[in-house]
């Protein structure tokens, strides 16, 4: 009988993936490419991600630039950055694009970490989804007689301490992003 919680464990490494790709996206007082590389840009009648239609580069600590690599599309990148709403405007220097990051004010830094405290925690009831599917499964296979009560203990003590170790990465994480975005 395979056991039930490597069967989901890539659910658990998605989430913290997902979690990891959504704390990129954030904002802090530095330039960083995954703020802008996922905004979806309309291009020859279809939505497609930044990244797959320009060069992103940080030239400073406070400086995005994109270089669109057809040149055509500079106006359609553009609008997509305003239409995002990142809190900067686009600066257009003949087909190059560049957003200037405003300093973040205390403030901005509260509400920062506000939000980040927040998807922290859609991601821990990601886990816990996911760990009432194991444990909905173990439950199910003792029910059928495909394993015993021992090993379902077994089972359940190991989902308990899988979970745990990934909540530990999780605040880890969100520990580490806080320190970012509050430093000045």
């Amino acid at each position: 009988m395979a056991n039930r919680i490597e069967e989901y464990k890539s659910e658990f490494e998605n989430t913290i993936t997902r979690f990891q790709q959504e704390l990129q996206s954030m904002r802090t007082g530095r330039a960083n490419v995954g703020l802008v590389e996922d905004i979806k840009v309309e291009v020859y009648g279809q939505m497609m991600p930044l990244k797959s239609n320009a060069s992103i580069t940080i030239p400073d600590a406070k400086t995005i630039q994109i270089e669109p690599w057809d040149k055509a599309i500079t106006k359609d990148i553009e609008k997509a950055l305003v239409d995002a709403d990142l809190g900067m405007m686009p600066n257009m220097q003949g087909s190059i694009i560049r957003l200037a990051l405003p300093p973040m004010t205390e403030e901005n830094r509260k509400q920062m970490v506000k939000v980040l405290h927040k998807k922290e925690e859609l991601a821990r009831i990601q886990l816990r989804t996911v760990r009432d599917k194991v444990k909905g499964a173990v439950l199910k296979d003792e029910k059928e007689k495909l394993i015993s009560e021992d090993e379902r203990h077994r089972l359940l003590e190991q989902l308990d301490k899988e979970v745990a170790t990934w909540n530990t990465k999780l605040g880890d994480m969100a520990k580490d992003k806080e320190e970012e975005i509050m430093k000045v």
